[in-house]
């Protein structure tokens, strides 16, 4: 086995930022990587999973087997359980080689800010983040704007970035860690129609 992708995208399914990635992002990332390098870097998001699968362990392995974790930062992003234990994943692994530390500065974890940072848990806010605040806007409308082109420019930007790194990426290991990965919800039973 290897790496599959080059890049995981976690994100909260809360509020603004799922519109956001599926209107805007995940495309212009897609198109942008693909102008910055061949053959064209992967990107994972649990959007494009396959049906029948055991989704908690497409992505524990979706994970395991990617480069760089994208994480779109909001304050639900911390609330979210799968979310935490993907970071938790990430961190821990960083922490095996050795990154994001005082020896290498450099992580694994490329964090980009997509709202309201005031509420973030303490120390979250050590990591370096690409605020895209001001060109976050999830309406299909927005890519008939002026401020599209803004954004066009910052993702295409992020993905000269992106690349690098992933080229930096340590060697796949097998053993890369999953730490406290959730049970996956349980749905409510349905309710019995009433005659």
């Amino acid at each position: 086995m290897s790496y599959k992708y080059d890049f995981f995208i976690s994100y909260c399914r809360y509020g603004s930022v799922q519109r956001w990635l599926i209107n805007h992002f995940l495309n212009k990332l897609k198109e942008c990587l693909a102008d910055q390098y061949a053959p064209t870097p992967t990107v994972y998001v649990d959007r494009t999973m396959e049906r029948a699968v055991h989704w908690p362990s497409n992505l524990q392995d979706s994970l395991r087997r990617s480069k760089i974790m994208i994480q779109l930062l909001t304050p639900q992003y911390y609330e979210s359980r799968w979310c935490m234990a993907e970071q938790r994943s990430m961190r821990a692994r960083e922490e095996m080689l050795g990154f994001a530390g005082t020896e290498v500065s450099q992580g694994l974890i490329y964090p980009i800010l997509y709202s309201d940072s005031e509420n973030f848990p303490p120390g979250e806010a050590e990591r370096a983040w690409v605020d895209f605040k001001d060109i976050a806007h999830p309406d299909p409308v927005y890519q008939q704007s002026k401020k599209y082109l803004r954004f066009h420019t910052r993702v295409n930007d992020l993905a000269a970035d992106l690349v690098r790194l992933a080229k930096q990426a340590p060697p796949w290991q097998p053993d890369w860690p999953d730490v406290d990965t959730p049970e996956p919800p349980l749905l409510p039973p349905p309710q019995i129609p009433r005659f």
